[in-house]
């Protein structure tokens, strides 16, 4: 296939060399092409810096040849603690963890079972860090009326009950019917207790703010003298009949009784102690764990108002004064005013 020429559209000149005759560029075009060739390579050199830059710090690697990686090197346990314990800041520290250990070792040589998480709970909890004590109040692992050094506990207290601290030994709860009698026993009288703890002392506190009433112990006295005047007020309640008094209480104490242990309008099947509905208006018995916990507080409160209320009769028969009375002057003079001198003074 022949070769296809290719044909110009040039102008005729006088002869073939001249239509290859370089035309010379106008003055001044070298200057201005140079010019803008090396503001071409200046912008691209900036330009790769740029994406260099952005991409070292996008992988977050910056090249230093100065830095190299040091590894340290492997030591052992021992040559660990040697270093520890020389070093002045953690000599203290470390004796004490060598101390714990070996208490730890002692504590699990007489448990017979290494449990460093239960040792080091224990630990804080007598080191006085509350949420670290023992909470649980019920079951096997409640705590012990002798704590750690109480080695029996009664087959029949089994933790079901609040208060139950394993303390049993004259064997009064060994019948379930008689531990269920005395059960219900306590926490009445310590329901009664807490009120009566609080109502011996409510007299004093109302005469320090200007009141005039008689003490607690000789409170129910006047109803036979001038009657017995609700907040010493006669226009509130004035009991002059110690009979219709008495009558009352009977009344009503009887009636709130006989429908707490029946049950009220939900029958026999709640719980005679803890019958919630309308005896808990403020819906504590909501919430199961709450209730749990706050039974096991009423119990305790319970008995703590009991002895209080033994000591308020005590000192009533010794000094012949109210509980804040006796209080007072016992801070004002605590080596001439306290029970030991009333023990010898004391004539019945």
């Amino acid at each position: 296939m022949p070769k296809r020429s290719r044909s110009f559209d040039a102008p005729k000149y006088p002869n073939s060399q001249a239509m290859y005759t370089a035309v010379p560029a106008p003055k001044g075009s070298y200057s201005k092409l140079a010019i803008s060739v090396a503001a071409n390579c200046a912008l691209a050199v900036v330009l790769a810096g740029v994406c260099v830059r952005t991409s070292a710090v996008g992988t977050g690697i910056v090249a230093n040849p100065a830095a190299s990686m040091k590894v340290a090197p492997r030591t052992s346990v021992k040559q660990a603690l040697n270093r520890a314990a020389s070093h002045p800041a953690a000599k203290a520290k470390f004796e004490a963890l060598v101390n714990a250990g070996t208490i730890m070792k002692k504590i699990a040589d007489i448990d017979g079972v290494f449990n460093v998480e239960e040792m080091a709970r224990e630990t804080a909890c007598v080191m006085g860090v509350k949420n670290a004590c023992n909470v649980e109040w019920y079951g096997p692992n409640r705590p012990k009326y002798l704590g750690p050094f109480q080695s029996y506990t009664p087959s029949y207290l089994t933790g079901e009950f609040p208060g139950d601290y394993g303390w049993d030994s004259a064997g009064l709860s060994a019948d379930p019917v008689t531990f269920k009698g005395y059960r219900e026993t306590e926490v009445i009288h310590g329901r009664w207790a807490m009120l009566g703890a609080l109502g011996c002392i409510f007299p004093e506190v109302l005469n320090s703010a200007g009141f005039n009433l008689p003490v607690w112990f000789k409170a129910g006295g006047t109803i036979f003298d001038q009657g017995i005047d609700y907040l010493g007020n006669p226009n509130l309640i004035h009991a002059q009949s110690a009979l219709a008094v008495l009558s009352a209480q009977v009344v009503l104490m009887g009636a709130s009784e006989a429908y707490r242990f029946n049950g009220g309008p939900l029958g026999t099947d709640k719980d005679i102690l803890y019958p919630g509905g309308a005896l808990d208006p403020l819906g504590f018995a909501k919430d199961a764990n709450k209730v749990a916990e706050l039974k096991v507080k009423e119990v305790k409160n319970g008995r703590l108002a009991m002895m209080a209320m033994l000591g308020y009769y005590v000192q009533a028969i010794a000094t012949g004064k109210g509980p804040l009375e006796n209080l007072t002057g016992h801070i004002a003079d605590p080596t001439h005013v306290n029970g030991f001198a009333f023990a010898t003074e004391f004539t019945p």
